[in-house]
């Protein structure tokens, strides 16, 4: 059955905020989180990252030569130190990333080394993890890591790696694609896709969509300042195409972290990209395939020794500030931080006290996540020498409201990973584009919090889901945790962004509404097995399939148009 929604209008309301001291308090020790990177090269990174499905964000960090992993268990808002690992890896890492490689609903676990191997577990249940390095297809050997981000380039349903690596022996590793043949193996497609497999010292990586049309692109950061950042535009076929130096997104520079958001409203998402003296890079998203870099206008230059990088709203005031880590390296000029707040115009500021001035510490990777479940960023910091870590509380006293949101993919991974969230209040809109890996070394919650300031209802919700469902919620009550599965929208759509194919509702119950630009030739249905259960003659732009018959279950439809054929999983509820 078809239901028809009314047109909402949405009228001009301005931006409601209270005013919020902007208020921070390391509580690493006093929470029960005591850990030390020691004197490791470049530093180690950091997760704040719920691993166990409990509704609450841990901390993972990595650890130099001849210490473990340290994983710490989130219990209500306190921290226990836990073995995950056995035997424990004790050479150095770099990264560690908790994702879900056969959409089973567990968290796996990768880890990076600029020493030794890189190691893929698989998470069999309960937080047992099983080395399956091997089996999956992943080098053994070391390939120098540092990064490692996931997407879904090809759009397939599972989750696929690029690694950055930064060879200081002989500069001659290049950074590796690894598709995810969804039967838990890896397959090395870098040459095939069209990626640069020179080597070029990469710090790090980010899938993201820059330019709206439904599939991840890749950015990729680049030290020493001999060689350009990178960024791939992903065709849709299953191939890249660079597009660094046209964009404008080809610097050279020592880049050491890319963090991703739309700080300006546009939906258009934007790139900041720490550096040394010379200064960070923010660069803007056009929406036209090109960037311009906004560093000095804004008040976010840095002009120190830059690592990681955040976008996070801090006071909850409907906008994102960021947070950057910096390296002292024993010179008492050098910044350990900065935080800079978003004023909505265009501008940011540093403003003080903040809590944040008691950072003496020489800090790399950092990353955020809501320890407490108060509905305020927390951030979590990785520290250099015999510093302890840091746990920055978000202690900010305001009345501005909240509305945290978390995805599971059905049709897509099942993180939800590259998916575009959209809210909107009166005219005013916000947007977040999730990710897994992106940073200095890090991983962030998975949850996305939107800061409402004063307002206690969110008009919609828009989730727009590497798939091409698109999901919309309506009047949704602010000061909640919002859990939103692929497909269970008050309205849902299938959307080909470059195809103008239209297929919803998914899941389908009674019929199924499929509407092309060009005329549709042909449907065949398959189910689960590959068997053909269904074949179909057509010459019309628009189809009502009953699919009544079908029991429930997942079948994929291919529909071709022309000399186009599209595949697509449908659920039947």
């Amino acid at each position: 059955m078809i239901k028809n929604y009314p047109l909402i209008l949405l009228f001009c309301i301005g931006f409601q905020v209270s005013n919020a001291q902007i208020a921070f308090a390391d509580r690493a020790t006093a929470l029960g989180m005591t850990h030390s990177a020691g004197t490791t090269f470049l530093g180690n990174g950091i997760t704040f990252f719920d691993y166990n499905n409990d509704g609450w964000d841990d901390v993972t960090m990595c650890s130099e030569t001849g210490t473990a992993l340290k994983f710490f268990k989130n219990v209500n808002g306190t921290f226990v130190e836990e073995v995950l690992i056995t035997p424990a890896i004790t050479y150095n890492t770099k990264q560690v990333n908790w994702v879900d490689i056969d959409n089973d609903g567990d968290k796996d676990l990768f880890v990076t080394s600029d020493t030794d191997g890189n190691r893929l577990f698989e998470n069999t249940g309960s937080m047992t993890l099983v080395d399956i390095t091997t089996t999956a297809g992943i080098p053994t050997g070391n390939l120098y890591t540092y990064g490692a981000s996931w997407g879904d380039y090809n759009n397939d349903g599972f989750l696929d790696v690029y690694i950055s690596n930064r060879d200081e022996v002989g500069f001659s590793t290049p950074n590796y694609l690894y598709r995810n043949n969804g039967d838990h193996t890896f397959t090395d497609v870098s040459t095939t896709v069209g990626l640069n497999t020179d080597a070029h010292s990469s710090f790090c990586s980010a899938f993201f969509d820059m330019d709206n049309d439904g599939d991840q692109d890749l950015f990729v950061a680049n030290d020493r300042n001999i060689y350009p950042n990178f960024l791939y535009k992903n065709n849709g076929d299953g191939t890249f195409t660079d597009i660094s130096a046209s964009s404008g997104a080809g610097i050279y520079m020592d880049a050491m972290s890319a963090t991703i958001g739309d700080y300006n409203h546009d939906g258009w998402m934007d790139i900041y990209i720490t550096n040394t003296f010379e200064g960070n890079i923010f660069l803007r998203n056009n929406g036209n395939e090109t960037f311009q870099d906004v560093a000095t206008s804004t008040g976010t230059e840095f002009n120190a020794i830059g690592w990681g990088s955040l976008f996070f709203d801090a006071e909850n005031d409907m906008d994102l500030d960021i947070y950057v880590s910096g390296k002292l390296d024993g010179n008492p000029s050098l910044i350990p931080y900065a935080f800079y707040e978003n004023h909505n115009d265009g501008t940011f500021s540093e403003p003080s006290p903040t809590g944040f001035e008691s950072d003496n510490s020489s800090s790399y990777a950092n990353a955020t996540g809501d320890f407490n479940n108060d509905g305020l960023f927390d951030i979590v910091v990785s520290n250099d020498f015999d510093d302890n870590m840091f746990l920055w509380e978000n202690q900010t006293t305001t009345t501005n409201n909240y509305l945290k949101i978390k995805l599971e993919g059905t049709v897509s991974n099942r993180d939800g990973i590259g998916s575009v969230i959209e809210i909107g209040i009166g005219a005013n809109k916000q947007y977040r584009y999730t990710l897994c890996g992106e940073g200095y070394l890090s991983q962030n919650s998975s949850n996305e919090i939107f800061g409402l300031g004063s307002h206690t209802m969110v008009d919609y919700i828009k989730v727009t889901w590497l798939s091409g469902i698109v999901d919309y919620f309506y009047n949704v009550n602010a000061n909640q945790l919002f859990n939103i599965t692929e497909g269970n929208g008050t309205l849902s759509i299938l959307n080909y962004p470059k195809s103008g194919l239209k297929i919803y509702p998914n899941p389908a119950e009674n019929m199924l509404n499929i509407k092309s630009p060009e005329r549709i030739n042909s449907v065949e249905i398959f189910n689960s097995l590959g068997q053909n259960i269904g074949d179909f003659d057509y010459d019309q732009n628009e189809l009502k399939l009953n699919v009544s018959h079908l029991k429930p279950g997942t079948y994929f439809f291919k529909i071709e148009s022309r000399n186009i054929t599209h595949t697509h999983k449908i659920i039947i509820n």
